[in-house]
């Protein structure tokens, strides 16, 4: 077996990729899978095992001889801190390896604070959900952060966020890893969801396309079963594509015509205000369609429609197999939808929509939640990751 400069353990994280699935397999079936000789396979599930990514099986697996020890991925190695941050709420979760939720908590926690009073919170927000569930920060492998605008994925810094101020350029990973001692990965919200979506509910689809329709309209992509992020982590940002019938209201990004500041919740909400109507969220938007005020209900219509034209030209581009639509807007349900599929099936191309479906998101205000931690999950987990986590003892 040879190792590579640094004393780890070259390819073991390669055949954990392997074990992942959740099946477990004995070293035979690992040869034949691999091609690696006995003691070049051996050397690996030791390692593996040493840190204890993988665990033997409670129940050796017989053919008729002698049993087989087999071994399988110990989802419970390490544990996850996640948050899905909002404008004004968050939702923070401890998760297992597996994205299985072990503590959750919905909490107040308004962007607008600016980063380091809402940093701060959240990481003593961690420490209590941590102490009350009996884990300790040695035992986590990671954190992982969804912010509500846009994030350079490189560097985890928020660039210019509307709804965020004091957020520009702050270092958000190396601010939060140092007090909390563990890596530290941030994207903006959409994409977070479009992972956790994809992870959980269809993890069959090689081709998705993830729509928050809240106070704000954001886009997340999947191709080729990865998340898309562009060049410098800007890809999705639809919100602020230009549509005709709003070339005379002003975006809070600045510009005019934004598809947000016609189709958005908060837009929404001002114009039933402007209506005599109380509302002053999405979410009071939703609440108004739930109760059958016609206002509300013309207006969600309408916006379904307007995010359906513009996501008619990237289903003609991308040719997505589903389209996901989450945030506060989707709990409107068949209002919203209807009018995406209004436009989206009579604007697209009849091949791009054939197979095409369009619905709501399974996991609802979990699914940032649930991305941020594999966000973490595919990091810590990445072969070459793995790989030099692991040293020759």
């Amino acid at each position: 077996m040879i190792n590579d400069a640094n004393g780890s353990i070259a390819g073991a994280g390669a055949l954990l990729s392997i074990l992942r699935d959740g099946r477990a397999r004995t070293r035979a079936e690992l040869v034949q899978l691999t091609g690696l000789a006995r003691s070049t396979l051996a050397q690996r599930l030791d390692a593996l095992v040493t840190l204890q990514w993988i665990v033997p099986t409670e129940e050796a697996i017989s053919s008729g001889g002698r049993p087989a020890i087999a071994f399988t991925f110990n989802r419970t190695a390490r544990v996850v801190l996640a948050a899905d941050l909002g404008a004004t709420h968050a939702r923070v979760a401890i998760t297992d390896l597996g994205t299985a939720v072990l503590a959750e908590r919905a909490i107040e926690m308004p962007i607008d604070l600016g980063p380091e009073e809402t940093l701060g919170s959240l990481q003593h927000t961690f420490e209590d959900m941590l102490a009350e569930s009996g884990y300790r920060l040695d035992q986590v492998c990671g954190v992982g952060v969804g912010l509500p605008g846009p994030v350079e994925y490189g560097s985890g810094r928020p660039v210019n966020p509307p709804i965020m101020p004091g957020w520009d350029g702050f270092p958000v990973p190396e601010w939060l890893g140092s007090r909390l001692g563990v890596p530290v990965l941030v994207d903006n919200d959409v994409n977070i969801m479009a992972l956790g979506e994809h992870w959980a509910a269809r993890p069959e689809a090689d081709h998705l396309i993830f729509i928050k329709i809240g106070t704000g309209i954001g886009c997340g992509i999947i191709s080729d079963r990865r998340l898309h992020r562009g060049a410098q982590g800007a890809a999705g940002d639809i919100g602020h594509i230009r549509v005709a019938s709003g070339l005379d209201t002003v975006c809070r990004c600045g510009n005019l015509g934004c598809l947000e500041a016609v189709a958005g919740g908060a837009a929404m909400a001002a114009r039933l205000r402007a209506e005599g109507v109380a509302a002053e969220d999405s979410r009071d938007v939703v609440g108004l369609v739930r109760v059958g005020n016609t206002q509300a209900v013309q207006l969600i219509r309408q916006a379904g429609r307007e995010v359906g034209d513009v996501l008619a030209s990237i289903v003609n581009f991308f040719n997505p197999a589903v389209i996901v639509v989450g945030g506060d807007i989707s709990e409107a349900g068949e209002q919203v939808l209807a009018g995406l599929r209004e436009v989206i099936y009579s604007r697209s191309l009849p091949l791009a929509t054939q197979h095409l479906t369009i619905t709501a998101s399974e996991l609802g205000d979990r699914a940032g939640m649930i991305g941020a931690a594999v966000m973490v999950i595919e990091h810590v987990l990445a072969p070459g990751s793995v790989d030099r986590s692991i040293t020759t003892v």
